[in-house]
């Protein structure tokens, strides 16, 4: 019997890469005709963030895995080991959609495509946190089912410290992993979370080391990794952030070792096999049954959100892109006190303002 072809098009992938590698049984040995989608952003130049065209050729390769009867589970990935993925191109961002939200509109129905393919996956997903996954790579990564994640990695929002909101997943998406409070520090005050802090508070399935010493492989030297209990509230704590010479120490540490992604695969390789040791059908209905609860949120802001986001190109979103493209290495923050100063002033959004909070026009207004 000749199978039917379900793929709407064909694809030739240019801003991804989308590989196919054998399933590996128990043992470790590749099993015949099983394979694993692997679908990697390759931009690590940028850090993996996603141009318009790479957000459509995920959609498709997402909808290509789906449909691949051979494929076991889709491990979604950046190439290097610098970043899974930091979120939306900045440089595009300021140069074609700042002050068109019209045409931001158009780019956020396929955002939420995007996001809406990796949640109606037929297959299981797993986000392969090669490194960090900050803004729109957090939503994107949370979308998936699973995140196994190199402990060099660190993860959080953007948003309000450049001009947008969360809201292409985060808002729906991260209290359900973390709780309220604990989602609503990380998608307003911004501060990343390490890969140690983001396991300790449940968004991570597993964590393994990537810093290779002396050709040993060592937990991130930048955090604490002793478990130790806080007295106030007999809470097990780990994953907080070294300060001082123990800083500096291990800022040394990192500066003359070696990443070494090879742990990451092999527990990445390890979680496929797992999967494939199921019933598909069963499985399949297990994780559609678990992801409801985020489609619950998803489904009913996502459009809302959307027209929010484009309009927002127009004011606040328009000033924190285009600080962020073109201002100095040093500052691409605008000027949040000014900033609050002048609407607190009546100040109307325009050019002026502009002028008056961003760092690229610096000389100008000193």
């Amino acid at each position: 019997m000749k199978l039917k072809d379900h793929n709407l098009v064909t694809t030739e992938y240019s801003e991804i890469l989308y590989t196919l590698r054998p399933c590996l049984d128990t043992d470790g040995l590749p099993v015949e005709g099983l394979f694993n989608a692997w679908i990697m952003i390759n931009n690590p130049g940028q850090y993996n963030s996603y141009t318009t065209e790479a957000v459509k050729e995920i959609i498709l390769a997402f909808r290509e895995a789906s449909m691949d009867r051979s494929v076991n589970a889709v491990v979604f990935t950046g190439a290097g080991n610098k970043a899974f993925c930091t979120g939306g191109n900045t440089k595009e961002y300021a140069e074609y959609y700042a002050g068109n939200p019209q045409e931001y509109k158009q780019y956020m129905r396929l955002f939420n495509d995007m996001v809406s393919a990796i949640l109606m996956c037929d297959k299981p997903v797993i986000c392969r946190a090669n490194g960090m996954r900050i803004g729109g790579g957090q939503e994107i990564g949370m979308a998936c089912d699973f995140t196994i994640a190199q402990d060099l990695a660190r993860f959080g929002q953007a948003g309000p410290k450049h001009g947008s909101a969360p809201d292409g997943g985060s808002t729906d998406f991260l209290q359900l992993f973390v709780g309220v409070e604990k989602a609503m520090i990380s998608c307003t005050a911004c501060d990343p979370w390490s890969a140690h802090e983001a396991m300790r508070h449940g968004l991570l399935t597993a964590i393994v080391p990537a810093l290779k010493l002396d050709g040993e492989f060592i937990p991130n030297p930048l955090v604490i990794t002793d478990q130790w209990v806080d007295p106030a509230t007999g809470q097990i704590i780990y994953g907080l952030p070294k300060t001082g010479d123990s800083l500096a120490d291990a800022k040394a540490q990192l500066k003359s070792g070696e990443v070494d992604l090879s742990l990451l695969d092999e527990a990445v390789d390890d979680l496929c096999t797992r999967l494939m040791m199921t019933f598909p059908n069963c499985l399949s209905k297990t994780i559609n049954s678990i992801r409801k609860k985020k489609l619950e949120h998803w489904d009913q802001n996502k459009e809302s959100n959307r027209e929010w986001l484009a309009l927002n190109m127009m004011t606040e979103a328009k000033a924190g892109f285009q600080a962020f493209n073109e201002g100095p290495k040093s500052n691409r923050e605008i000027n949040f006190v000014k900033l609050r100063q002048a609407l607190a002033a009546g100040h109307e959004w325009d050019e002026e303002l502009l002028h008056m909070i961003s760092p690229q026009y610096q000389n100008e207004t000193a």
